[in-house]
């Protein structure tokens, strides 16, 4: 018997069969992502369109400044401010609560969302007591990037070919590849094997208590607990892997703002180095589509052929339940 047109329209809506590219929600909801692959398996992608429907890289064409309106999608050279705070586009990688460790793939064309893989197997983040996953929504700055090549003055330490990390502390819970404005708080330096690790504490400004959030002591008076929980997590999240225990500068010190806003600008630096051949990025992928003057810009046409060569968009394979073991460290 087959089931009511309506039913199977419910099905497929609560499945993702046949959704169309989805729309991030929050302040820059000019763009959309594309799944490919299976949900929960090592093919997955997320890839990004721009309003104009133009497949992009979101760590090379989304502007690391949150653009004006006369901006648009165009990498912004003013920077929006409410008051004296600068505003910066974050990337979500991983929603909070969650455990699949998703990045923005740096090693392939486009940069599209996956899952980490280590040793074969897709990587998920072990829940450290009390906590379940991420206990933030965690992704990345775009145009911004850590040199592998270059030691930081301040760490000692080389930085890990990373876009630069954040940690956004608001109230909602947001999705995976979702673009939000955030104002940066404040940054914690992780020494992440022998690499130096910045990571970004911001909150987006569109969540409920952004009004009241303006500083790192800030969050210390409105979210008690929460930056020690920060420490801890980032600390211990390795273990469970046979892994020793991540180490900090500053003895796990948090600095503000100001000292936050300069390290993303420097990385921002090294982006521009990057895209521009003036610095070695290895097995960086720097294709994009809008980065002007860039030697690796390449056509919509051409963006479009590396969306469709890869594995078309099927249901997801489930979750292993070891997922969701508890592991317990002494405070």
């Amino acid at each position: 018997m087959r089931a009511p047109p309506g039913l199977v329209r419910l099905l497929a809506a609560a499945r993702g069969w046949g959704r169309p590219p989805r729309r991030c929600l929050g302040a820059m909801a000019g763009y959309g992502t594309e799944q490919r692959g299976r949900p929960n398996a090592p093919d997955y992608r997320l890839y990004f369109k721009n309003a104009d429907g133009k497949y992009i890289s979101p760590f090379h064409d989304i502007p690391l400044f949150a653009p004006s309106k006369e901006d648009k999608e165009i990498p912004a050279k003013r920077s929006k401010t409410t008051g004296t705070e600068v505003l910066f586009n974050m990337i979500v990688e991983v929603p909070r609560w969650t455990n699949a460790k998703m990045e923005i793939a740096t090693e392939e064309p486009l940069n599209p969302i996956k899952q980490d893989i280590k040793k074969g197997k897709l990587r998920y983040v072990a829940n450290i007591f009390p906590h379940k996953g991420y206990i933030w929504n965690y992704g990345a700055l775009p145009q911004t990037w850590e040199d592998p090549n270059h030691t930081d003055n301040i760490t000692g330490c080389c930085g890990d070919n990373d876009p630069i990390d954040v940690c956004e502390i608001g109230s909602k819970i947001r999705s995976s590849g979702e673009i939000v404005q955030v104002k940066v708080l404040g940054v914690l330096a992780l020494v992440d094997e022998g690499e130096t690790d910045w990571k970004i504490i911001a909150i987006g400004v569109d969540d409920p208590e952004a009004q009241k959030i303006h500083d790192i002591d800030d969050v210390r008076r409105h979210k008690p607990g929460y930056l020690e929980a920060t420490v801890d997590w980032f600390r211990f999240y390795k273990v469970p892997d046979g892994k020793p225990e991540n180490h900090f500068a500053f003895n796990g010190e948090f600095k503000d703002k100001d000292f936050a806003v300069e390290i993303i600008k420097s990385t921002h630096e090294y982006w521009k180095a990057l895209l521009h051949k003036k610095a070695d990025g290895g097995t960086i992928k720097c294709t994009n589509v809008l980065v002007s003057g860039s030697p690796f810009c390449c056509s919509e046409e051409d963006a479009r052929l590396i969306v469709q060569s890869a594995p078309v968009p099927v249901n997801g394979d489930s979750v292993s339940p070891e997922v969701d073991s508890w592991h317990f460290f002494p405070k």
